[in-house]
């Protein structure tokens, strides 16, 4: 019983010191810790995000809400350039890796960069799918699943209120 109580203990204390937890000291009001991955967290307290984001960035960036299909910005969206974080800038998308997927939302065949982008198991509504979210502020973007286009044949669904648009110069 002993042996089994001290196993748990130490999976649990590796799993609070994975690559993207964040250090008890940036959980002080707006700072910033270097992570192994080389991305700069961003730690903003519940109030900050809200001076700074719309009531619907929020919503989604921060609560894992979701806006509704064909309703978003960039869901028809065919201008060039690099898509985001809404909330911290970080590039996210290029509009080169961008396709209509018929879904509603603005969707993808991969990411700029792999570490910019964050993914967890999603269990909500009754089934389970994962999360994709920015890595430097956590923000909620949407879901990837395996039912993409080539070369990846992943299809990253993503909230247009969770991007912005820094158009092709």
């Amino acid at each position: 019983m002993k042996t089994k109580a001290l196993l748990t203990l130490l999976l649990l204390a590796g799993s609070l010191a994975c690559d993207s937890a964040v250090p008890a000291a940036a959980e002080e009001k707006g700072k910033t810790v270097q992570t192994a991955n080389g991305i700069e967290k961003v730690v903003k307290t519940e109030e900050e995000w809200k001076k700074v984001l719309t009531p619907e960035q929020f919503h989604v960036l921060r609560k894992q809400g979701t806006e509704r299909a064909f309703t978003g910005e960039y869901h028809d969206h065919k201008g060039k350039g690099t898509y985001v974080c809404a909330a911290c800038g970080l590039p996210l998308f290029s509009s080169a890796a961008k396709y209509d997927s018929g879904t509603g939302w603005p969707s993808f065949w991969q990411p700029i960069d792999p570490k910019n982008i964050g993914t967890e198991e999603d269990r909500s509504f009754f089934s389970v799918r994962t999360e994709v979210h920015c890595a430097r502020c956590g923000g909620h973007l949407g879901h990837v699943f395996t039912d993409g286009p080539r070369p990846t044949g992943l299809r990253y669904c993503m909230n247009s209120v969770s991007l912005k648009l820094v158009p092709e110069k």
